[in-house]
Order: structure tokens, then C-alpha cells, then sequence
């Protein structure tokens, strides 16, 4: 019988997000089809290292390399997978879990492992910046300097990524793009520059609200300079999936497209940053990665208040980050003055 069993291979990245583990791990035995399946656990030992090991599984034709990480992760394991006959299943638990978001993987582990058991694979698109995958975002500029900050930060969670963000965006200044697509050559001044496979960044901030992961298309956004007065405007549209309609923003739709900058700089790719050169080549590769989705009606739909829902809730999380910035500032304040004393 067990020769008729598919296999599933979990890795599990120990130190994404925020979460431990081990509750998930507990859950395997429970849930996993004990009659469908035979699975095996393993544990990343470093940066690079479920590259690897996603690698050597799509090499013994496990049917299924199931991630447990955060996008990073996701973003190793995928890699490894493009082009095989091994899908690619996620139990979400990073800061931002931005590509199972945008596919609905639940959220909570259970959840997430009955998609697992289910078995339903769809096959998606995945994109390329200088030649590295990605299957969610990338982009240069802003975003992408506060994911250098936030992967040298020492502490996760999207609280520091938010104090970050709002730390940051006091100073930072937008810089001259000059974008080369198949229709032409656009210069933009641009705070940044975000490429969109999948809709969102992670926590439901729709960056690229109409990205879709089969349409052989990159959805592109350029954010142009602002001011403090539209960051409110700009906060309820991130999270309430109209972006797009904000006078600051141009969007467009290309298979690839070059970014020329005056100086090499970092970029990002799923979260992840990287120093590149001037030139930046991105561009959608269709088809090439099997993934294992829920069940039944897929569509980017979501109600009235679910909406709502995810906007109060990232400008609460906004609120404690900036509060919680105000009264770091302020600890440090009342240390240089105890001192004085």
C-alpha cells in the first residue's frame, strides 16, 4: 500500500516570523491523511539552506515540498521547484506571508493543513530580477531600502518592519527612474518602483491590487513623490486594495521591463534585499510552478467588511508602531536628562 502514497516533504525554516514551530509539527500526526500520504520532516540549518533540500526532493520526485516559513522561505523552496513535477504547499507563519495570502491559505495552521491534505494544485507564474525568482513582489527603492533595514534590524515582526517604514520615510528621497518596456521609455521620479506577480507585499497591503499569479504579466507600480498630507489617503488604499486609483501612483502592465538608475543600489525580492547595479531586469516567466491551493471558488473577491477589516487593521498597526517609536524617542530623551542631572 504504501508504494500507492504520496509523499510530502515539510521544511521547516526555525527562525522565520514570529511564531515557534513546534505547535505546528504537533499537528502533523493529527491531521496529515494518514492513508493518502507518508511525510518527513526537515529542519533548515541556514540562509540558503532550503534551497537545497527542496532541491534534492524534487530530485527523489516527492509529489509535494511543503514550506513552513515565512515568504523568505517560500521564496527558497519555490526555486527549487520551477519547472518540476513537485508542488510547492505553504503553512503560513512569516511576517508578511504575502503569496498565501494572495492564494487564501489560511492563516491558521489547521487550516493551512487541511489544504495541504486536500491536494487541489494549481500551476502559477513567477517572475525573475537579474536573473533570481521571485513569485510575489520586487522592486527597487524605498521598499526595497527598508527591507535592508528591516533584515539588519535583528528583530522581526511587522511592528519593527512598520517602526522601520515610518522611521525611514522621514529622510528618504525619491530618485529618478528611467523604465524601458516593449510600448517605450518613461522617466519617473519615483519614491518606488513595485512589480507585482501576486497583488500584495504580505498583511494584506495590496501594493499591486490587480496582479494576478496566471495572466503572463507583471503588474507594475510606480509610487511618485508625496507628501505628509497624503499618507493617510495612501495608508487606506494600500490596505483597502485601491492603490492604484491615487493620483501619486501610475501604473502599467508589461512581460519585462528594465530599470535604469544613476547608481547601483539595493533591491528586493519577496521581502528579501540584495545590492544590484544600475540596470535592473525583471521580467514574467508563465507557468512554471505547481502550487497546492484551497479548494473550490479562487477569485480575489472579499466582502465590504473584510475589507474594512484588513484596513483597520494595519492603521492599528501603524498607530502602535508610531507610538510605540514616539516612546522610544521619548525614553531616550529622559535618559539624557536624568544624566544631566
Amino acid at each position: 500500500m504504501c508504494e500507492n502514497k504520496k509523499r510530502i516533504r515539510f521544511i521547516v525554516n526555525p527562525i522565520s516570523g514570529t511564531q515557534g514551530k513546534d505547535y505546528i509539527l504537533s499537528l502533523l500526526d493529527e491531521k496529515i491523511d494518514k492513508n493518502k500520504f507518508l511525510w518527513d520532516v526537515v529542519y533548515t540549518e541556514r540562509a540558503g539552506h532550503a534551497i537545497e533540500i527542496a532541491a534534492l526532493a524534487a530530485e527523489e520526485k516527492i509529489d509535494v515540498v511543503v514550506a513552513i516559513g515565512g515568504d523568505g522561505t517560500i521564496n527558497e523552496v519555490g526555486r527549487s521547484l520551477v519547472h518540476t513535477d513537485t508542488a510547492l504547499g505553504i503553512i503560513p507563519c512569516g511576517s508578511g506571508n504575502g503569496l498565501a495570502r494572495h492564494l487564501h491559505i489560511p492563516m491558521e495552521p489547521r487550516k493551512a493543513l487541511e489544504v495541504i491534505n486536500d491536494g487541489v494544485q494549481d500551476i502559477i507564474d513567477y517572475g525573475k530580477i537579474n536573473g533570481l525568482d521571485f513569485f510575489c513582489t520586487c522592486g527597487v527603492g524605498f521598499d526595497a531600502f527598508v527591507s535592508l533595514k528591516f533584515a539588519n534590524a535583528g528583530k522581526r515582526g511587522l511592528l519593527t518592519y512598520l517602526e522601520k517604514t515610518l522611521q525611514e520615510s522621514l529622510t528618504y528621497q525619491p530618485e529618478t527612474y528611467e523604465i524601458d518596456t516593449d510600448d517605450g521609455v518613461y522617466k519617473y521620479k519615483a519614491f518606488l518602483i513595485a512589480c507585482g506577480n501576486a497583488s500584495q507585499y504580505g498583511n494584506n497591503a495590496y501594493i499591486t491590487p490587480r496582479a494576478a499569479l496566471n495572466d503572463g504579466l507583471l503588474d507594475v507600480t510606480v509610487l511618485e513623490p508625496f507628501t505628509v498630507l497624503d499618507v493617510p489617503t495612501l495608508a487606506f488604499q494600500l490596505f483597502n486594495k485601491t492603490i492604484d486609483q491615487n493620483s501619486r501612483i501610475k501604473t502599467f502592465r508589461a512581460k519585462k521591463l528594465r530599470i535604469r538608475r544613476s547608481k547601483p543600489g539595493v533591491v528586493h525580492f519577496d521581502g528579501d534585499p540584495i545590492e544590484e547595479g544600475k540596470d535592473v531586469n525583471i521580467e514574467i516567466i508563465q507557468k512554471g510552478l505547481r502550487v497546492i491551493v484551497p479548494k473550490g471558488d479562487k477569485k480575489e473577491l472579499k466582502p465590504v467588511f473584510q475589507k474594512a477589516h484588513d484596513y483597520v487593521n494595519g492603521i492599528k498597526l501603524m498607530n502602535e508602531a508610531i507610538v510605540d517609536n514616539i516612546n522610544h524617542k521619548n525614553q531616550k530623551i529622559i535618559q539624557k536628562l536624568t544624566r544631566k542631572i
